[in-house]
């Protein structure tokens, strides 16, 4: 009976395993933060290693010959008006629209080449946004496809749309920032109104409300103003909001 007994009662678990059942969480939360803190600690040290200085990344240069060779036949073409001595070349950090920070890259003429240097660098001080600065050749020197990109830029041989007329910005001389919220609105003889880019439209109403607006009030505008650069949204003959033009006399 004794032995029968033994046999029917019900066996009862041993506490460990609900005590290892109840303790392995907090061990594990432990034992993975030991692990991994150093790590996360680690890759946000890479990080700050590799972020670009802003005591590097200010700088004028004479043009590259990797950039140089790019820029052939796409923003450079062989001319009499500006020579490879007369450009520079200008890295430069800015902050996206999402606020994350981005290097840059630019071409502009070397007698504005301090200018841009001074006011980018105000510009990213202030995490004034800036969507993209690249060169005009990721875009195959297209104006209306770096516009309608939302790239700010500075050198591309090219002529006035429309016209026989060299552009400043063929003689590096003049910066487009933010295009795409800041158009070039044009009026034809015909009455019709010319957009530049064609995607902009929503944009031409100064009244209105939106990110990236350029106005007087504006920092790159005063900036730029205080540089020396005259504004394309005070015009008459048409209003280029997001051009910013140097007048350099004696320039080829």
């Amino acid at each position: 009976m004794h032995a029968l007994s033994v046999l029917l009662k019900p066996r009862t678990a041993p506490r460990w395993p609900l005590l290892k059942f109840r303790t392995a969480p907090r061990w594990h939360f432990l034992f993975l933060l030991f692990c991994l803190l150093p790590g996360a600690l680690f890759s946000q040290k890479v990080v700050a290693d590799n972020y670009p200085s802003p005591e590097t990344s200010f700088v004028a240069t004479p043009v590259p010959d990797s950039i140089w060779n790019r820029m052939q036949g796409r923003s450079y073409r062989k001319n009499p008006h500006i020579l490879r001595e007369d450009l520079r070349y200008l890295q430069l950090l800015h902050v996206d629209l999402q606020g994350n920070v981005r290097q840059g890259q630019m071409i502009c003429n070397r007698a504005i080449a301090d200018d841009l240097t001074e006011i980018f660098r105000s510009l990213y001080e202030a995490r004034y946004p800036i969507e993209r600065i690249q060169l005009a050749d990721d875009f195959e020197a297209n104006d209306e496809r770096q516009m309608q990109a939302n790239n700010t830029s500075c050198f591309c041989y090219r002529v006035v749309s429309g016209s026989k007329k060299l552009s400043a910005h063929a003689r590096g001389l003049a910066v487009d920032i933010n295009p795409l919220y800041n158009p070039c609105v044009r009026r034809r003889t015909d009455g019709s109104v010319l957009v530049q880019p064609s995607n902009a439209r929503t944009y031409v109403n100064r009244s209105t409300s939106f990110p990236c607006k350029i106005t007087t009030e504006d920092l790159a505008y005063r900036l730029f103003i205080s540089h020396g650069f005259e504004w394309g949204g005070a015009w008459r003959s048409l209003k280029d909001y997001q051009h910013f033009e140097k007048k350099m006399a004696g320039r080829r």
